[in-house]
Parts: structure tokens; C-alpha cells; sequence
């Protein structure tokens, strides 16, 4: 006769030291729930697509028939010239996002339930921001494909460089995602953070090497330029899909870009601990 042996049951003080699910899993869980997010909503892909082609279509058109300035580098056309400009504008766009997720997660009461899990409370944060990534990675994509397909963007600086280029451009949009992810924590309200955005971006890329060369700045924006953080990344992503010089500003851009990162994250942790 055969029996069957059951195993044993769990007792209460067993079930008790269950403390929840790794951190690796809580942001591989988070991250697919705002990601599910953005594309079963049609409205969120189609303009977070074409904000970014919008710009590129009307910069190179508007501007490309115009006189070069005297310090233009020779031989770049305007289209490869802002191409990488039009890249790091949309990556900062993108990193608006992550705060504005974030206002949207403690508005409609997701936060408040997920505080009442066994979660490491950083994780939502983290997540947050590896849904940026993803969605600018996408948009640099998109961006990419149809400068070269349409309008004949051919970088010389050859498929590894432009690889480069991009991986740049996505870890910028991390880290700055990071600062506006500490605002949303701090100011909780979508309105003051579409305002600050708006603050915020405008002037740092016109006050930047984005659409001409520095040089041909007037002189006190010229020097508001060379101490912009956008100018070290888009002069850096620049010059490594162009083969220009201009590679002494990736180390700037790597370090500015996680020194942003860093007191963003920890800024947005201790916002976000803050009573509801």
C-alpha cells in the first residue's frame, strides 16, 4: 500500500519572516507595470513620437537654407550638425516624463498601496527611471531611422561611434530623469512641474552649443554655454558621430551626468519618503 506524505505545513513564524520578493524583482515588476503603461495608452506613443520628429523636420528645414556661421565645422552639413542636438533635446523632454509618471503614480493612490507591500520604497523610483531609458531609447531610434531614411543623414563617424553616440545621449536622459523624478517627489503637482520643464529646458539649450557653434554666441551667452552641462553632451555626442574633435567633453558630460544623478536620487528618496 502506498501513501502519500504531505510536507509539512508553514507555520506562522515561518510565514512570518517571508519579507517579499528581491529588489531585482520588485524593479523588473515595477518597471514592466509603467512600461504596460505607456503602450496600451495610443496618446502617450504617438506624441512621445512625434514631438521629437516635429522638431527635427522643422529645425532642418527652417535653418538649413541659412548662411553657415564663420566657426561651422567644414564639410558638416545643418542636418548633421543639429542632428545630435535634436537627440539630447528630446532625451531631456523624455526626462520630464519620469517626474510626470511619478505626480501621476501619488495622485491616483498606486504609491499609497504599494507602501502597504513589503517593497523597498527606492525600487518605484528606480523603476521610473528605467521606463525613461526605455522610452527615450525607443524615441532616439525613431529619430535615427528616419534622418537617415528621409532626409539623408549620414554620420561619418561610422555604426560603432553613432552607437556610442546614442548610449550617451540615453545615460544623459537618465541622469537628468533623475532630477525632475526628486522634483515630482517635492512638488507632487503636474502643474509646477510642466512649469519648471519649461523653465528649466528652454534656456539651457538655446544657452548652449545645440544650434551653432559657441563661438558664434554672443559673448555673455558664450559663456553661459561653456558652463552648460547640455553643451559637454551634445558637443560630445556630436563629435562622436561626426568624427570631429570635440571628444574631451565626454568625460565632462559623464561626470556632470552622474554628479545630477546622484544628488537627483538622492533628493527624489527623500522626497518621496515624505507623508502622502
Amino acid at each position: 500500500m502506498t501513501t502519500t506524505t504531505r510536507p509539512p505545513a508553514s507555520s506562522p513564524h515561518d510565514r512570518a519572516q517571508w519579507q517579499g520578493s528581491s529588489v531585482f524583482v520588485q524593479v523588473q515588476v515595477l518597471t514592466g507595470r509603467s512600461l504596460r503603461a505607456l503602450v496600451t495608452d495610443p496618446g502617450v506613443i504617438l506624441f512621445g513620437l512625434l514631438q521629437p520628429v516635429i522638431i527635427l523636420f522643422v529645425l532642418t528645414q527652417v535653418f538649413s537654407k541659412m548662411g553657415a556661421p564663420p566657426h561651422f565645422p567644414a564639410g558638416i552639413s545643418y542636418l548633421d550638425f543639429i542632428l545630435s542636438a535634436v537627440l539630447v533635446d528630446n532625451a531631456v523632454q523624455s526626462a520630464v516624463q519620469s517626474g510626470v509618471g511619478l505626480v501621476d503614480d501619488l495622485k491616483n493612490g498606486v504609491v499609497a498601496r504599494l507602501r502597504s507591500l513589503p517593497i523597498v520604497p527606492g525600487t518605484l523610483l528606480l523603476a521610473r527611471s528605467i521606463a525613461n531609458l526605455v522610452r527615450s531609447a525607443v524615441q532616439a531610434v525613431v529619430i535615427l531611422v528616419l534622418a537617415i531614411a528621409v532626409l539623408g543623414y549620414s554620420p561619418r563617424g561610422g555604426a560603432a561611434q553613432v552607437a556610442a553616440s546614442v548610449g550617451l545621449t540615453l545615460f544623459m536622459s537618465w541622469s537628468i530623469g533623475w532630477a525632475f523624478i526628486a522634483a515630482g517627489a517635492w512638488l507632487r503637482r503636474a502643474e509646477p512641474m510642466q512649469n519648471l520643464a519649461v523653465i528649466a529646458i528652454l534656456p539651457l539649450m538655446f544657452a548652449s552649443s545645440a544650434y551653432i557653434p559657441v563661438a558664434d554666441l554672443p559673448a555673455w551667452l558664450a559663456a553661459v554655454a561653456r558652463v552648460n552641462p547640455l553643451t559637454y553632451a551634445i558637443d560630445a555626442t556630436r563629435a562622436l558621430a561626426l568624427g570631429i574633435p570635440g571628444g574631451d567633453s565626454i568625460v565632462p558630460a559623464l561626470l556632470t551626468g552622474g554628479a545630477v544623478a546622484v544628488v537627483g536620487g538622492v533628493l527624489a528618496v527623500l522626497g518621496f519618503r515624505r507623508p502622502m
